[in-house]
């Protein structure tokens, strides 16, 4: 078993535009996304235009990498890895 866990933080700065391409990125790559949460701010009258996804990743590292070098590419996205 390995002891290795990744972490991928996504932020989307403008949902109504990328958050359709990232979608299709992370369906892509489901296998290798362990756990997915997502966050943004709503209330009865607000929904906030940009959202955090933060990701626990699994499997090869090549296709970890693939995953995180396609989301880079959407403009507007930007991301973070943590590894422990």
């Amino acid at each position: 078993m390995e002891n290795n866990h990744t972490i991928l933080g996504i932020k989307i700065t403008d949902r109504i535009k990328e958050a359709g391409e990232v979608q299709r990125v992370l369906t892509r790559y489901g296998c290798s996304i362990k756990t997915r949460l997502g966050l943004h701010e709503v209330s009865d009258d607000y929904c906030s235009s940009s959202g955090l996804i933060i990701l626990e990743l699994t499997g090869p590292a090549d296709e970890q990498a693939k995953l995180h070098d396609e989301l880079v590419k959407i403009p507007g996205v930007i991301t973070r890895r943590m590894d422990f």
